[in-house]
């Protein structure tokens, strides 16, 4: 099993980025999908989810009107739609799979991405 995440940078307070996760190995289209992020001295948390295959989403309530979760089942993959960036984003963000359906805590996922690291300068 394998989650592939991409797409993180160095962006501006104010700017977007859309971050990939690519996964192989597992029957993706039974997997509900997940997001979170850990900043340097913090914990892990959860940031949005998605199941399958309604595609029902959930979010933390500190990114809700800018970030935006989506998936494809069609190319394996989950995204993340970040939009007005603030300095507190900063952070490493991870791609998670879970045969439940998702949820916010991550004891729900089975399966891990690397992670991808998002900084936003202010």
């Amino acid at each position: 099993v394998q989650l592939q995440a991409s797409g993180g940078g160095l962006v501006q307070a104010g700017g977007s980025l859309r971050l990939s996760c690519v996964a192989s190995g597992i029957p993706f289209s039974r997997f509900g999908m997940g997001w979170f992020r850990q900043a340097p001295g913090k914990e892990r948390e959860f940031v949005a989810s998605i199941t399958s295959p309604s595609s029902t989403t959930n979010s933390a309530d500190f990114v809700k009107g800018r970030f935006t979760i989506s998936r494809d089942n069609a190319k394996n993959t989950v995204y993340l739609q970040m939009t007005s960036l603030k300095a507190e984003d900063t952070a490493i963000y991870y791609c998670a799979a879970s045969r439940v359906g998702g949820g916010t805590r991550a004891v729900m996922y089975d399966y891990w991405g690397q992670g991808t690291q998002v900084t936003v300068s202010s």
